[in-house]
């Protein structure tokens, strides 16, 4: 009798052991770019909802722009809720170990997103430096909008998309015959080519969380269409509808 009822401790601990290894393999690895410690949800604040946030700020609300501040609100809910959605994970607009596994696979050790490199929005020189700001803000700058840049691929379709230019100093943007105040100056501007269509890049660029597009029809943009962040909207390509 007493065997068995060792044996059947013995099975009562194995069994409770595969539970707990069953529920940690839920739990969000390490990654090499950012590691979240714990579940984020609204209330949170911190680096690590910042952190939440530029990875999911291509997913505002139509005409929004993602506040990068470190505050758990409304807005970043919503925005956790779209990646979700996006990536067929559990809805609820808390960021937890799927949400983070998820962003994990998406993003470089560099931090950059799956599809998009620091190289391809940096094809002025090798330091980010002679622009409007610093180096290291330019650099940051080009990050978010990368970010932008995956969620917008994602809507369409996961369909490439071409950069043809980024991040510009203001000698790289004199010799491309840029605006004198051109967003490649701050690292955020970023020029599409290729497939899709202009006016499609355009038009869904608007859900997320470009404050400037332009594009075909307006002058200067027939070739391409123009995507950045500024402190005020301002779309314009006449030719799509814009």
């Amino acid at each position: 009798m007493r065997r068995v009822i060792r044996s059947l401790a013995a099975l009562v601990l194995l069994t409770a052991a595969t539970l707990v290894g069953a529920g940690t393999a839920s739990t969000a690895a390490a990654d090499s770019c950012y590691t979240w410690n714990r579940t984020l949800s609204e209330g949170s604040s911190g680096e690590d909802v910042r952190q939440l946030q530029i990875r999911v700020s291509g997913y505002p609300a139509y005409g929004e722009v993602l506040a990068l501040d470190g505050s758990y609100g409304p807005a970043t809910r919503a925005a956790v809720t779209r990646f979700q959605q996006a990536y067929g994970l559990a809805a609820d607009g808390v960021a937890g170990p799927n949400t983070f596994n998820r962003i994990y696979a998406l993003q470089s050790p560099d931090c950059s997103p799956a599809h998009f490199s620091f190289a391809e929005l940096n094809r002025c020189n090798t330091t980010w430096a002679g622009g409007a700001v610093s180096a290291a803000t330019a650099r940051q700058n080009a990050l978010v909008s990368m970010w932008k840049l995956e969620a917008l691929r994602k809507a369409l379709g996961d369909r490439p998309i071409t950069v043809s230019s980024g991040f510009r100093s203001v000698a790289c943007n004199n010799a491309a015959g840029g605006a004198a105040n051109s967003r490649h100056l701050y690292g955020d501007g970023v020029d599409l080519t290729g497939t899709p269509s202009f006016c499609t890049l355009a038009q869904r660029a608007r859900y997320h969380g470009f404050n400037e597009i332009l594009g075909p029809g307006y002058p200067g943009h027939n070739d391409h269409t123009h995507v950045a962040h500024r402190s005020s909207r301002f779309w314009s390509a006449p030719t799509c509808g814009i």
